[in-house]
């Protein structure tokens, strides 16, 4: 993944999504030939020479300052996962105008023996631990009973993404379907923009290009989002629908991994299924394909 065209790409799809008036210029009307803000717009908002802006945006960031993405975050109006990304793409482009022997960008495919231990003692609630490709790690029981439609069937290392987007039950799966497409690209562009040299993560948007329409779209969209909490709206094969609150958390002890936890309010419809989903798990068989 090249990232001087990805910050190319990047600043043009954030400044086609303002108006002059959202940054507080005038629009003198006419007709523009651009969608949303023209680079000078940036430049003056940012607080730069509209040439300068115009190098940074050809993806020429050597020697870019910290007070110089702030200004064109600031411009851009980018949220804090936007200007991570930024960050990391211009960290990206400046290593490769400066080539150092590269360490591996392989991300963790399993845990140490201590997390498992862990997660499989946090019984009572679903647990799913993810790399930053969204490959599934590990899981504890509960956890593996409540994305069963997405490890039984994958081939190993199961992936969140290629099952939302290949596998024709992921719409019944997620009750917010193209919601949730949204989100996971997001999150995958912002590993993208972490990890250029991560061969494994540009196979896997490769294959999603070529196979899947809607991921080429949303990849060419160039959004950016962090994944730590929220409400997840499943529809289990099994136990039906679930309402059900999650937390992201990053595991300092295994770097690369994330743990996601999910849990239900005690005494709504969801918990009692909860509870269902664990007495299945304990004498399940693989679901039929």
């Amino acid at each position: 993944m090249d990232a001087t065209d990805a910050i190319t790409e990047f600043l043009t799809t954030r400044r086609a999504k303002l108006t002059p008036a959202e940054v507080g210029l005038p629009d003198f009307g006419g007709r523009r030939r651009v969608p949303g803000l023209r680079r000078e717009e940036v430049a003056l908002v940012a607080g730069m020479s509209a040439e300068y802006y115009k190098r940074l945006e050809r993806g020429n960031a050597t020697g870019v300052s910290e007070a110089v993405i702030d200004g064109v975050s600031r411009a851009l109006q980018l949220d804090d996962a936007e200007h991570a990304h930024l960050l990391d793409l211009i960290r990206a482009a400046n290593v490769n105008a400066h080539p150092q022997p590269r360490r591996s960008t392989a991300r963790r495919s399993q845990i140490t023996e201590g997390l498992r231990q862990t997660i499989d003692a946090m019984s009572t609630v679903p647990v799913y631990v993810q790399n930053g490709r969204l490959d599934a790690v590990a899981a504890n029981k509960l956890g593996r009973a409540l994305y069963s439609v997405l490890f039984d069937d994958a081939r190993p290392p199961a992936n969140a993404a290629r099952f939302l987007f290949l596998d024709p039950r992921a719409p019944s799966f997620y009750r917010e379907w193209e919601s949730q497409t949204r989100q996971i690209v997001a999150v995958l562009r912002a590993e993208a923009g972490r990890s250029p040299h991560d061969r494994q993560l540009s196979d896997l948007v490769g294959e999603l290009s070529t196979r899947s329409d809607l991921f080429r779209k949303l990849w060419g969209a160039h959004d950016v989002r962090e994944h730590r909490a929220g409400l997840k709206l499943l529809h289990h094969p099994v136990v039906g629908d679930l309402d059900l609150t999650f937390h992201a958390m990053d595991l300092a002890s295994d770097r690369g991994l994330q743990m996601i936890v999910f849990s239900a309010e005690p005494g709504s419809a969801t918990h009692e299924r909860l509870q269902l989903l664990a007495n299945w798990a304990e004498t399940r068989a693989p679901l039929p394909h």
